[in-house]
């Protein structure tokens, strides 16, 4: 009993659950529907790629994963949600469009249309989205403001610069060169592996710097950690410049998946996601220690949930209000009187059996 309540308490324990959930959900919908059981899981070769359900969310979940990288942090380290990530997003996608097309252009298709090189198209692009990352820092750590009204200004003002940017238009880069951030690279789904990167660079950052506990200490407690040495707002300023890093790579990768600047569409909501991705993967809306681990689990999970909301018929408008209930979960279950009830019960619990 007591490894079992050990277990209970792991910070992955709920991600996993959740997401071991979500698979059993699939699974019983393919009986029901006379399908095989455990045709969720089922991977195959077609073309040379690789196709299944799994892939697919995988592929779709990446744009998350890579966006709840940066959200964990900001939340770690400010206590509060960087909301502009899905606008930022539009920015870079259109920033980099725009560079590749030249201004007042609505399509391009080969080297000879090109007004720079694709190469410099995504390094402008990741870097305007850097610079947003970093005034919202800025907004945060040095102006004191709180972090979703920092951020709402971006929210706002990043998608409409896109749209100025773009000249109100859909820019398209139709050249395979530019679709390959956002198609196959041999046989595996390419954001996957930009994914894989991101989240391995991140770690190896984290485990081999001190970057980690500093972000932690900072949350925890500012006042102590500037007592400490730690210089809080710049801990700050970066991790909400690392969080804008990340908007622009899953802008790019978006925006190369459909091949053009759609500055209307890309990131839309996907902000909500990175949120409810780093609280399903436990880890606490009001700071402190982070678990990368279980945001990229629950950013997955929040895929897998998109994926099966979309197989049964519920329309992409309907399904942020499941996506909703499920945040008023987590933060419900997450709220300290609710944490101090069930840590009661179990005390008392343990007291009574202790008195038999």
């Amino acid at each position: 009993m007591n490894k079992l309540r050990n277990i209970t308490k792991k910070q992955l324990f709920l991600p996993i659950i959740s997401m071991i959930l979500v698979m059993l959900i699939n699974v019983l919908f393919d009986i029901i529907d006379g399908n095989a059981a455990f045709d969720f899981f089922a991977i195959s070769m077609k073309n040379g790629v690789l196709y299944g359900r799994i892939v697919d969310i995988l592929n779709r979940g990446s744009e998350i994963a890579i966006l709840a990288l940066g959200m964990t942090l900001v939340v770690s380290a400010s206590a509060g949600t960087d909301i502009s990530v899905g606008s930022v997003m539009s920015l870079a996608g259109g920033m980099c469009c725009m560079m590749i097309a030249g201004f007042g252009v609505t399509s391009v298709s080969t080297v000879a249309e090109l007004a720079h090189p694709i190469w410099f198209g995504i390094v402008c692009g990741i870097l305007v989205a850097i610079l947003a990352g970093a005034f919202n820092g800025f907004l945060v750590a040095y102006m004191k403001i709180q972090p979703m009204v920092a951020t709402l200004i971006l929210w706002s003002a990043a998608r409409a610069l896109a749209l100025l940017l773009c000249n109100n238009m859909i820019v398209y880069v139709r050249m395979d060169e530019f679709k390959v951030f956002g198609s196959f690279l041999g046989p595996i789904p390419t954001p996957i592996i930009i994914a894989a990167i991101c989240i391995a660079v991140l770690a190896a950052v984290l485990k081999f710097t001190a970057l980690g506990t500093y972000i932690q200490s900072v949350g925890i407690n500012k006042r102590a950690s500037r007592i400490a040495g730690f210089n809080s707002a710049n801990i700050i300023l970066m991790c909400y410049t690392i969080c804008g890093l990340f908007a622009g790579i899953a802008g790019i990768v978006n925006t190369s998946r459909i091949y053009s600047a759609d500055t209307n569409n890309i990131g839309l909501n996907l902000e909500m996601d990175a949120i409810l991705a780093v609280a399903l993967g436990g880890n606490s809306l009001g700071g402190g220690k982070f678990n990368l681990a279980g945001s990229i689990i629950g950013a997955y999970t929040i895929q897998a949930i998109t994926t099966t909301l979309l197989a049964r018929g519920v329309s992409t408008a309907q399904a942020p209000v499941f996506k909703a209930i499920i945040i008023i979960l987590i933060v419900v279950i997450q709220a300290p009187p609710v944490k101090e009830f069930f840590k009661k019960r179990s005390a008392r619990k343990s007291a009574v059996k202790e008195a038999v």
